[in-house]
């Protein structure tokens, strides 16, 4: 990749004017075979200086069991593990999954996970490149292989909004608006930074939990969920704060089902801008310790599995305060 000022980057306005490249996108920007789009943003020194917010050595894991939600989302399946004791050794145990769908619990979302129709996947890689012979294009073992680590940052929307008098429904396909991101930072006294991981709660986690089975079971047959408008404005919020990556607590990280009057912020953003995004996160915790201290930064890792070619992987993400 070349070595880039990632403060002069073009804004997101001058990405819409662009004519060799898909307007809107930041193809090209980080080398022409770049595979890591704004996992760049997270530098050396990010990452040290998002090691120092590690204060007090809480640590709050940031993944839902692996069988949630039960029944799967989006018609995925469901793992079957098997435990294999030793006919040798009486204390000696070992196991292995099936049916294991990357995406069915809390997951990254890769760059080969959605693509524009007309244009492919990031940086213009086609689907047949996803995994081949000389290697994968786009797929989370280029992340893996250097890991997610850096500063993140969470927007406890729910909460924020509940506190003003206006209840969020975390059940409705409810957008959230650069207006609210911006009034919920303000409200939490924390301010943005260049290569930051932003994390982005719905309280959708809540209700899913508090939720009995048979809820449960008509929420993966009719699913209808919050999350980030899939707008323009909102990509280009997430890109002119150069955001490195953005998770969310909620099933798609935008609204479900999309609006198409909108489009999508997963073309707009994880295509085009070449920002994973995470969803299912489980954020309760870590929001609840937020809310008693006030402060809403922390050093966050993550290790998705290399994979070659992975489209998805559970994050086995921490928050460290």
């Amino acid at each position: 990749m070349p070595d880039l000022d990632f403060d002069s980057l073009p804004s997101y306005a001058e990405l819409c004017e662009r004519t060799d490249a898909p307007e809107g996108s930041a193809w090209g920007l980080f080398g022409a075979d770049d595979q890591l789009g704004t996992i760049n943003f997270l530098t050396p020194e990010r990452i040290a200086a998002a090691a120092r917010l590690a204060q007090r050595g809480d640590v709050f894991r940031l993944d839902l069991p692996l069988h949630l939600p039960d029944p799967p989302l989006f018609n995925r399946g469901s793992y079957r593990q098997t435990i294999h004791r030793s006919e040798r050794r009486r204390m000696g145990c070992d196991d292995h999954l099936d049916n294991f769908y990357l995406q069915a619990s809390s997951q990254w979302d890769s760059l080969a996970h959605v693509g524009h129709e007309e244009h492919g996947f990031y940086n213009g890689v086609q689907p047949e490149e996803v995994t081949g012979e000389e290697g994968s294009k786009n797929g989370l073992d280029h992340a893996a292989k250097r890991g997610i680590v850096g500063r993140g940052v969470l927007l406890d929307v729910a909460r924020h909004l509940e506190g003003a008098g206006h209840p969020f429904d975390a059940m409705s396909t409810r957008a959230i608006t650069v207006a609210e991101l911006d009034a919920t930072a303000g409200a939490q006294g924390v301010a943005l930074e260049s290569g930051d991981i932003l994390l982005v709660r719905t309280g959708w986690e809540r209700a899913y939990m508090a939720a009995d089975q048979s809820t449960r079971n008509a929420i993966a047959d009719d699913l209808h969920a919050p999350g980030l408008e899939g707008s323009p404005e909102m990509a280009g919020w997430l890109w002119d704060h150069r955001i490195a990556a953005v998770a969310s607590d909620c099933p798609a990280l935008e609204p479900w089902p999309w609006d198409p009057e909108k489009g999508s912020l997963h073309v707009r953003a994880l295509c085009y801008l070449g920002m994973p995004f995470g969803e299912l996160w489980s954020l309760e915790s870590l929001a609840d310790d937020c809310a008693t201290d006030g402060i809403y930064e922390f050093l966050l890792t993550s290790a998705p599995l290399y994979l070659r070619g992975g489209i998805g992987s559970p994050p086995n993400a921490l928050a460290i305060k």
